[in-house]
């Protein structure tokens, strides 16, 4: 009788959310930055600044001098991200993380932004820790409703595209200069 051998394509169980839906990693750690709680000297902000979220956490960083167990040789301890019960990494970039669509803004505008917040951990899930990092709203979608990860090689979708450029049309058409006159013989 032959024994199944699982091919390369065969993709291992990804984390879910609260609610069942894909992640699209299978380590959320992995794609988490460093604690937004870490100051620039190494220090944990959160015991510093809000001692009592955790008393008894902020008790023990006080004892020495708040010092991030997860980055400090300072500390007592030795942690890793996963350790800290407090951790939590929000992305910074404002790129989309799975095909690199960049965010086009437009001040005063009610538009639907093209980069999302995407959840890798949630606060309440099964690791009490928040990991998000910025997907498109495409991307976003995809990796929810299919089997597309955050960590696939792909190009932005065409209609994230035409999205984008739209955006950026308008933007560079604010910026030229025409004059009140011009701009009230128009009207």
């Amino acid at each position: 009788m032959d024994t199944f051998k699982p091919s390369a394509a065969i993709r291992l169980p990804v984390e879910k959310t609260p609610t069942g839906t894909s992640v699209g990693v299978d380590d959320p750690y992995e794609h988490a930055g460093v604690c937004d709680h870490l100051t620039s000297d190494g220090r944990c902000r959160l015991a510093h600044e809000r001692p009592g979220h955790d008393e008894g956490f902020a008790r023990a960083r006080r004892t020495e001098d708040y010092a991030c167990p997860a980055v400090s040789d300072e500390s007592a301890f030795s942690w890793d991200w996963p350790d800290c019960p407090h951790f939590r990494s929000r992305s910074v970039e404002r790129e989309c993380e799975r095909c690199g669509l960049d965010e086009r803004r437009m001040a005063h505008d009610g538009d639907r932004p093209l980069l999302e917040e995407h959840h890798l951990a949630y606060p309440d899930g099964p690791t009490p820790h928040e990991i998000t990092v910025f997907l498109c709203r495409w991307c976003h979608a995809k990796v929810h409703n299919s089997w597309a990860r955050v960590t696939d090689d792909v190009g932005p979708d065409p209609e994230a595209l035409a999205a984008r450029e739209e955006r950026r049309s308008r933007e560079l058409d604010e910026l030229s200069f025409r004059r009140a006159s011009e701009r009230l013989n128009d009207d």
